[in-house]
């Protein structure tokens, strides 16, 4: 078998862990490693070019955002990002009180900075979501203190897809008092949602590069104009003292082109990946003991209102009777790649935080998947994976454990 043919028979649905480069964005970045490798602090034209490169890159990620250019801090992904806004915007309100408020279904990267901060004396409140996910805007009202000084409630959930009402919560945390800072952890929403952070009243958000057909190793911070934060990393005074260290203008490009390329085409991106998730949650219903997670229930409206009120590119369904890993494997050995969970919890095996939160059965836990699709997913993929499932689940389950 060729590497062409294996290749069509591939089919990856864990795009929430990371997408693939997309080939003219990985000519563009071999081209600058090769051809403008100037350091972008240097005074001559070598360096200039690097410079300018970074630029570009600048205005394409504010132009989508609709923010200035000297809002966005780059940094090497979400991770570093979560810990900036959270490590350094604590430290920049820590006059003003000790209080900080986030929910029981964050992201690692922003829930241990958080458990640091706890560990260095600040107060911590975690808020509860609803079964799809979903924090209450009468819980955060109720959380709030005059000691308050930070809030951070991710924007789209990274297992199940949920859409949280980031407007109407910034607004309550800043009407509360206008010093307390607002984060979102974007990562899973930059690109598939509309979010624009100056009008929605956001003033810290946390974005990744390789969730979006970017190289890894790139993302950028978000940090709203005139909000003054001591920088994570101290060295040479880069990006104007916010962020030490020689640029990586290859994936800072990199990114910046990725970026131009997607919102080019976003909300026809966004329409596909929808249709996708409908047709991929409807032949659950099809699958033996197969639970879809966060998806609204049918009270609530039809499948299609519902799909429409999470993110279009996550679905997490449970499998009663199988285990994760067993069907994870089941299916890689058919050419077929998901997740069971968090990618970058992988190597720390734990029952999920959000399934507990949203009350996923017990029985459940440990017997979840989560797909994840992107624009380059086709319905063929969808019911090839639909059709397998349905064969495997029911033969699977047979060999449960008691």
């Amino acid at each position: 078998m060729t590497d062409k043919d294996q290749k069509m028979q591939e089919i990856y649905l864990d795009n929430a862990a990371t997408t693939r480069v997309l080939p003219s964005t990985a000519a563009y970045v071999a081209d600058i490693m090769c051809n403008s490798y100037g350091n972008p602090s240097s005074l001559h034209h070598k360096g200039f070019e690097a410079e300018q490169l970074i630029k570009t890159a600048t205005r394409n990620i504010a132009d989508s955002l609709k923010v200035a250019e000297d809002t966005i801090v780059f940094t090497s992904g979400g991770t570093e990002s979560n810990n900036m806004a959270l490590l350094c915007g604590a430290e920049a309100r820590k006059r003003r009180g000790n209080h900080i408020i986030t929910t029981r279904i964050e992201h690692a990267s922003v829930y241990q900075p958080i458990l640091r901060l706890e560990e260095l004396g600040y107060r911590v409140t975690f808020l509860p979501v609803d079964n799809n996910g979903i924090v209450h805007p009468n819980t955060l009202r109720e959380a709030l203190t005059d000691d308050t000084i930070l809030v951070s409630i991710m924007a789209v959930n990274n297992e199940i897809g949920a859409v949280e009402p980031i407007s109407e919560l910034a607004d309550i945390v800043h009407k509360h008092n206008p010093d307390t800072l607002f984060h979102t952890d974007a990562i899973q929403a930059y690109g598939k949602i509309p979010i624009f952070p100056k009008r929605m009243g956001i003033d810290l958000m946390s974005v990744s590069g390789h969730k979006l057909h970017a190289p890894k190793g790139t993302g950028f911070l978000y940090v709203r104009e005139k909000l003054a934060l001591h920088p994570l990393i101290y060295g040479g005074g880069q990006q104007k003292d916010r962020r030490s260290g020689t640029e990586n203008v290859p994936g800072i490009a990199g990114l910046g082109f990725a970026v131009k390329e997607w919102f080019a085409h976003a909300d026809e991106y966004r329409s596909r990946m929808y249709s996708l998730k409908e047709r991929f949650v409807s032949a659950m219903s099809e699958v033996s003991g197969a639970t879809v997670n966060g998806v609204f229930s049918e009270e609530t409206g039809s499948l299609h209102e519902n799909i429409w009120k999470t993110a279009p590119h996550i679905v997490s369904v449970s499998f009663q009777g199988v285990r994760s890993e067993v069907l994870l494997h089941t299916l890689e050995e058919k050419g077929i790649y998901v997740s069971s969970g968090s990618a970058c919890s992988s190597n720390h095996p734990a029952i999920s935080g959000t399934l507990k939160a949203i009350g996923v059965k017990e029985n459940l836990l440990d017997s979840t998947l989560r797909f994840s699709f992107s624009e380059e997913t086709t319905e063929e993929e969808i019911e090839a994976t639909a059709g397998v499932l349905k064969e495997v689940v029911p033969v699977l389950s047979r060999y449960r454990r008691s």
